[in-house]
Formats: C-alpha cells, structure tokens, sequence
C-alpha cells in the first residue's frame, strides 16, 4: 500500500473516531475557497449617500413573505408524556414512538432504535443514546460497546437471548453522537420512563452518566454515582425498583483501567440477583 493510501485510510480513521460518519453531499466543497473574493468578481458599488432626513425616520418598509420559519413546540415533553403513558404494552410504546414527530433527532436518524433482548426479562440495562451502528441497525448496543457489554454480562450468566433486556434513554442517535439539548432530553424521557414501567424488571443497570443522571434525577457524575444502589419510582407510582449504576462500555474501550471498577459493579449485580433468588434462569414466557 502506498504512502498516500495509508494516510487516507489514517484520516478516514479518524473522523470515524470523531463522529463524522456520514457524507453530507455527493462532492466535498472548498469552504475556505469560497469565502475568498474572486479575481473576476464584479468592483464595489459606490457607498450610498445618506438619505433626507424625512427618509431616514419614515417607517420601514414591510418585508416581502418569505418562507415560513420552523415553529417550535414549546409542549413537546407534555405531548411526548402523554403519548407514552397511553401506551399499554411494550408494542404499543413502539408504535406510538415510532410515529411520534415532537423530536428533532428522529428527522436525522436512520431508524428508531427500540430495544433488544427478551421483553419481561428480570435484568433490564439502560444506555444513552445510539452510536451509528446501532442507528443503522435499529438496535441497541450492537457494535463495539455492546460486543463488549455482552462479554460482560456473560461472565455472571446473563445474557440479552435469555434474561436480559435493553434500551436507551433516547431511541434516536444525536448527529454525529453529539451530546443532546436539554430539550431533546425532556422529549425523550417520558418514552423511557414508560418503558421501564411496562417492561417490569426486577433490577434496572444504567450503564454511562447521561443514562444515570436522568433517571435518577441526580447531579453528580458516574464516577460518583457508579458502584452504588438507587431505588427508580416510575411517575405511574408503581413499585420501586432497585438500580445499580455503572461505566458505559464505551467508556471502557476508552479507558481500559476502569474496568476493574466495572467488574466490583458487576460481582455486586450477581450478588443481588443471588440474594433475589433470579440467578440466571430464562424468563418465564
């Protein structure tokens, strides 16, 4: 391989690693030639004089109709609560969430990213958000992250084929994994919440600090919150359900010496479905 197709695979590498993953047109564009004036351009038009003084303090002219300006729905969380908590089923949450428009990122998404696993199971893990190939795929944690987090779970029995069960905090991926609006999150959060409420588990994992923080309505980063049992009280006011936080996957391809932190949370998981009397039988269906 030549020294140049080297270097572009290098670059190609890393805009991947940087978010850009998608191409936003079909020819790259100059964008720094494209503010520099052309040598054929047309000379400068002569400064105005000033007007009159009676023009200069008439009332302004109305502006031409132009095209209709985007509106914002200052209500979308109270639209998005009260689609999700008509929801009576896991199914029907996903029908109404995939028709739902009141967020944003659904309009940059590929798909509407779910859940995987097995519904009613007695583990439930809560992400964030997708990454691209869960975005492409239509399902949570599929690429390197969750390749990591199925090996995790593994080493105490579980897995998402018998007694696990997943989502995200946001079923649509933020452009170029970018960190949500507040906004976005308000939108999004009704949708979980009901979620867990119609999925039931008997435990609740929240893998990464955007996953903790808001479900546990909490300030302090994961670095504080993980390690650490929460009780989670849905707004339907049902039974509390034990929560353990912990790192995201993606954080420990990132920084592999957090890893044995991730293992103590995950021993203490084991622990608590052993005490439960759960271990690591397949639901009932």
């Amino acid at each position: 391989m030549s020294d140049s197709r080297a270097a572009a695979r290098a670059l190609l590498a890393w805009y991947v690693d940087a978010g850009v993953d998608e191409p936003m047109g079909d020819t790259p564009v100059d964008r720094f030639a494209s503010r520099l004036p052309s040598p054929h351009a047309a000379p400068a038009a002569a400064p105005l004089k000033p007007a009159p003084t009676a023009a200069r303090h008439a009332a302004p002219a109305a502006r031409p109709a132009g095209p209709a300006r985007p509106v914002t729905v200052d209500n979308q969380p109270g639209a998005a609560r009260s689609a999700a908590f008509s929801a009576g089923s896991l199914d029907e949450l996903r029908s109404i969430l995939q028709a739902f428009d009141g967020c944003p990122l659904k309009v940059t998404a590929t798909n509407t990213v779910f859940a995987d696993g097995v519904p009613g199971a007695p583990v439930m893990i809560v992400g964030e958000a997708p990454g691209a190939d869960e975005d492409r795929a239509g399902r949570p944690f599929v690429g390197l992250s969750g390749q990591l987090l199925d090996r995790m779970l593994a080493t105490i029995g579980l897995d998402r084929q018998r007694n696990v069960y997943i989502s995200n905090v946001l079923p649509w991926r933020p452009p170029g994994n970018r960190n949500p609006t507040d906004n976005e999150m308000a939108t999004c959060l009704p949708f979980i919440q009901r979620h867990i409420e119609l999925a039931a588990p008997r435990v609740l994992v929240l893998v990464g600090g955007t996953s903790a923080k808001t479900l546990l309505d909490r300030r302090e980063g994961i670095t504080r919150l993980r390690g650490r049992w929460f009780d989670w009280q849905g707004p339907s006011d049902g039974a509390a359900i034990p929560v353990l936080a912990t790192y995201h996957p993606a954080y420990l391809l990132r920084s592999p010496g957090q890893k044995a932190s991730a293992w103590k949370d995950l021993l203490a998981l084991k622990r608590w479905l052993v005490e439960a009397g759960i271990g690591t039988a397949a639901p009932d269906t």
